[in-house]
């Protein structure tokens, strides 16, 4: 028998919601566990027992276990959905450099931005907000021309920067100038799978 693949969550992160994201995307049979963050639990055992750092999403499929969101996107890609990260070096390096965005620029950018208005984090606007304009300009340049971020069909690079992205409006982000970045963000809103992020909730630790 296949083993149940299980994804511990929270509805509001954009973290957790890439890996649950891609694996309906995928068509991956899975369970969400949703993880009580509000009341602490990601602190505490059992939950430390599957990742030390305390942070969802974690994946759990069968004695393997996996945490970190891209790092679960790639797990899942590779041994489940192997057209969603290309054999191709040139594009599989393609689509490492966005996961790398995703880690970085727009975690620092629109990611933290919503952090600020939505559960009250420490961070400085003002840097969120420029962090946030320079990566999403970058992105609608890249996509001048294109449907997806690399070659010619979705892959775990569009699920990476989808969530942060398209809830970017909630840290005061506009997405009105960067019309190739919200059609980015229809056509995977279009894919078979499809599942949307609620809009509001309390407290997040993601990874």
């Amino acid at each position: 028998m296949p083993n149940t693949i299980r994804i511990h969550s929270f509805p509001l992160s954009g973290h957790a919601h890439r890996a649950v994201l891609f694996a309906s995307l995928a068509g991956i049979k899975h369970e969400v566990i949703d993880v009580d963050l509000a009341g602490g639990e990601h602190k505490r055992e059992p939950f430390l027992k599957l990742n030390p750092a305390g942070q969802v999403p974690v994946l759990e499929d069968g004695d393997v276990v996996v945490t970190d969101s891209n790092a679960i996107l790639v797990y899942l890609a590779r041994k489940y959905a192997s057209s969603y990260l290309p054999s191709d070096p040139v594009l599989e390096a393609e689509v490492q450099k966005f996961l790398t965005l995703a880690a970085g620029e727009i975690a620092f950018g629109p990611a933290a931005a919503r952090l600020i208005t939505v559960f009250n984090a420490p961070y400085d606007m003002d840097f969120t907000h420029a962090t946030a304009a320079k990566v999403l300009k970058k992105l609608d340049a890249h996509l001048e021309g294109r449907d997806w971020l690399v070659g010619d069909a979705p892959t775990i690079a569009d699920v990476a920067i989808y969530s942060y992205t398209a809830h970017a409006p909630e840290g005061g982000v506009s997405l009105e100038p960067y019309a190739n970045v919200r059609r980015l963000l229809t056509n995977i809103e279009a894919l078979n799978g499809f599942v949307p992020m609620p809009s509001t909730a309390v407290g997040l630790n993601a990874a």
